[in-house]
């Protein structure tokens, strides 16, 4: 990670930590790289509801213009949107202005190329060492050459239609509930599952421009869970703030998570012979009763690092089509490059309609395992990760959970934390396993 650039993009409490002039910049970067000759690059924004994208918005065009390239905004949208755009219709990259699930007061800034995928690490550490950089280097365009902004709505529009033209069936008769997380999937999700004919139940869909994520959403799913229970629901999703998680609940009230996500569509597209490889990828922090499940059903399993970007990285390597992430990040590489929430759906709303059978009975045959997870202060974390008695403490109460659960041990990306994540049959025996390991770690002096 750079920087700026973590593993979802710039992010940082804005006018704080991400500030206009960061975004401005950002855009005269990329407006420029992207520029050669007699070629004046397209770029190709979207943003979501918070108040303060829309000033990052316009400070990114600004940027991209003044460096001579045009800036196409398709306004509110969702990440995947901007994603779908870059890769179909000859931009040089897209950019997304979002900060997922965070609460509005913070926002992000994220570099899509133009095959739709995150931005790689060299382009984004030119543009750090450019936001960086005592000397203003790229020239002003001046006369006919500065850049145009143009209103690219359209391009919204086209990828509705497409997420519509993925559909097998018709949705008529069934009662669908969606949490919009008063983030950009307002101005998606109902659009795409009035279309296939579903009736609809919204809440969430109404943002202020302080109100994304707050009660509302893929984070706070106890809301949906209720709405589905009390208007007597066949299935309910709720989405994040830019829309490219998506957690279910089924008509019983139980949480569906990206785990059972997997699980689901999993068993689903290897019967169709769409899994490829049979394999499904997850992170490091999929339950292991997913695990376990897949091995039930004949199907692999392979493991990444937490963060949406190496799944995606794994899928595009090794040819896998699906892969995602226990928060609701979940790709389908035959349709998108990056997690989309409501193709998610999508493809939920498929798996039940062609096997006749509701959400409740897809994920019957998956028992997720306890969790515990401990972040623990320590001094120095890669020093604690490295120690010969703590990683001997976890190692053996590994073996004391013979198969029935595992200890996995982990370094914050961003504070000085490690993290003590225990599964165990039990939520007791995760309490005291966790709590052994964690002794181990201060007895070592950290």
């Amino acid at each position: 990670m750079g920087k700026y650039f973590g593993t979802d993009g710039f992010r940082g409490e804005a006018n704080v930590n991400l500030r206009v002039d960061h975004a401005f910049k950002v855009g005269r970067f990329l407006g420029h790289y992207y520029s050669s000759g007699a070629h004046r690059a397209k770029i190709v924004i979207g943003k979501d509801t918070r108040r303060s994208s829309y000033m990052f918005e316009y400070a990114l065009a600004a940027g991209i213009t003044a460096s001579g390239a045009d800036a196409y905004l398709l306004h509110v949208t969702s990440t995947p949107s901007v994603a779908y755009v870059a890769r179909t219709e000859d931009f040089d990259c897209g950019i997304m202005i979002s900060a997922s699930h965070n609460p509005f007061y913070d926002n992000g800034i994220k570099l899509i190329d133009d095959s739709g995928h995150k931005m790689s690490p060299e382009v984004e550490a030119k543009v750090e060492e450019y936001i960086d950089s005592p000397m203003d280097t790229i020239p002003l365009a001046t006369r006919e050459n500065v850049g145009r902004t143009v209103d690219y709505v359209i391009g919204r529009n086209r990828y509705l239609g497409y997420l519509i033209s993925l559909a097998t069936r018709s949705f008529k008769g069934m009662k669908v509930g969606l949490d919009c997380a008063n983030g950009s999937a307002h101005q998606t999700a109902k659009s795409v599952f009035d279309a296939l004919g579903a009736k609809t139940y919204v809440i969430g869909d109404e943002p202020d421009g302080t109100n994304i994520n707050a009660g509302v959403g893929s984070t706070h799913i106890e809301n949906l869970r209720n709405f589905v229970l009390e208007n007597g629901l066949d299935v309910g999703f709720a989405f994040d703030g830019d829309a490219d998680r998506c957690i279910a609940v089924d008509d019983v009230g139980d949480i569906v998570d990206g785990d059972r996500i997997l699980y689901v569509c999993g068993k689903y597209l290897a019967s169709k012979g769409e899994l490829a490889r049979n394999t499904v990828v997850t992170t490091v922090m999929s339950n292991l009763g997913l695990y376990k499940a897949l091995e039930e059903e004949g199907l692999k399993s392979v493991k990444t690092d937490v963060g949406d970007k190496y799944v995606s990285e794994c899928m595009v390597k090794e040819g896998y089509t699906l892969g995602g992430e226990q928060s609701g990040h979940i790709i389908f590489s035959k349709y998108a490059t990056t997690g989309d929430g409501v193709l998610t759906a999508l493809k939920v709303m498929e798996a039940m309609l062609e096997s006749k059978k509701s959400l409740a009975e897809l994920i019957s045959g998956l028992t997720i395992y306890p969790q515990k997870l401990v972040n623990v202060p320590v001094a120095d974390k890669n020093a604690c990760m490295q120690d010969a008695s703590v990683l001997e403490a976890a190692k053996k109460e590994e073996e004391r959970l013979a198969g029935d659960g595992r200890v996995l041990l982990r370094k914050s990306g961003t504070e000085p934390l490690v993290r003590v994540m225990v599964e165990a049959g039990t939520d007791a025996i995760c309490d005291e396993v966790a709590g052994r390991i964690v002794e181990a770690i201060h007895a070592a002096g950290y």
